[in-house]
Order: C-alpha cells, then structure tokens, then sequence
C-alpha cells in the first residue's frame, strides 16, 4: 500500500480511532474471544488512551480520509488498555533498564494483513530506541500474538485479564530486546 499516510495522531482523532477500534475488535477478534469477551472488553479495556496522544507517542495510518490502522508506543509503566483501566500506572520508565510499551494496535478488516501492522511496529520500535529504549514488551490479544512473533518477540507469560463476573480476556504478555541494543 503507497497511498497511505501514518502520522501522530490528535486528539481531534479520537471519535475515528474509537471507531476504528470497534470495528477492528469485533471484525478480527471473532475467531479468537467469544462475543461476551469482545462486548465486555470493548466497555473495559480496548479503546483509547488519551495519555498515548498527549505524549505524541501514538499514531494513525490513513488511506485518504480513511483510517486504516492505529497504533503506539509508551515510556510509562501501564502494559495495556484504554482510559477506562483502573489499575493504570502512568509513572515514566527507565530508558535502557526498563523496557518500552507497544500499545494498543488495532487495524480496520478492510486493511487486515497488508503489512500495516509492522509498518506501525517499526516506527514504534524506532522512536522508542530513539529514546533510549534497549527492549520493548507488550500485551497482545490472541489475535496479535501471530505478528508480534514474527517481528522477535517472545512469549513471557499468558494473563487472564478479569472483564466482569467471572469473564477473562487471555493476554500475553510478550517482549523483545531492540536491534543494537
């Protein structure tokens, strides 16, 4: 894909990214949660994180007016989930003792698997070592896990995340050390 754009995204972005995600979760996510998990994780855990676009770190990739995909990274210490999430930690990391967060990937079904996720990977995974980030980690759906692999990331432990009365979302926690680090 040529014609595609990937910036920072704004947070005039936001009502398109939230968009964005609904449709990602409920149009990839089908084969891997059950629809209770994908309507209770939408409400409690997927979504946007205002603290990604006020740090400049998150980003979109559109196709004309379209966007296709979003995605970022972090220098504070919460792994996964949107504004909703109770147990946030927006306390900075260490760079170069502490790894970088990959958060929140999400692309629109129209443009699933025609390399947008690893487009957004690289440009995370190079402003985080411009940062003086040596490792990322991350906390990928079931769904993402495939494309977090290919790219040299390793299984580091499997979570059920808890939504509501008794429902989990499985996790995995996943890192990688960055090129010449």
């Amino acid at each position: 894909m040529s014609d595609i754009d990937i910036r920072q995204a704004l947070v005039a972005d936001i009502p398109k990214i939230e968009a964005l995600i609904e449709a990602s979760v409920r149009g990839l996510q089908a084969g891997d949660y059950d629809p209770d998990q994908i309507e209770r994780s939408l409400r409690l855990v997927f979504g946007v994180d205002r603290q990604l676009i006020a740090d400049g770190t998150y980003y979109v990739i559109s196709q004309g007016s379209r966007f296709a995909a979003c995605g970022g990274w972090s220098f504070r210490r919460t792994l996964f989930g949107a504004d909703a999430i109770h147990s946030r930690d927006d306390a900075p990391l260490e760079p170069g003792r502490e790894p970088a967060k990959i958060r929140a990937f999400f692309v629109a079904p129209a443009f699933a698997r025609q390399g947008l996720g690893t487009r957004l990977l690289a440009v995370c995974e190079a402003a985080a070592a411009a940062r003086g980030f040596t490792a990322c980690e991350l906390g990928a759906t079931l769904t993402g896990e495939p494309l977090y692999a290919r790219h040299g990331y390793s299984v580091v432990e499997r979570l059920d995340t808890p939504l509501s009365d008794g429902v989990t979302l499985p996790i995995v926690r996943m890192a990688k050390r960055l090129a010449g680090a």
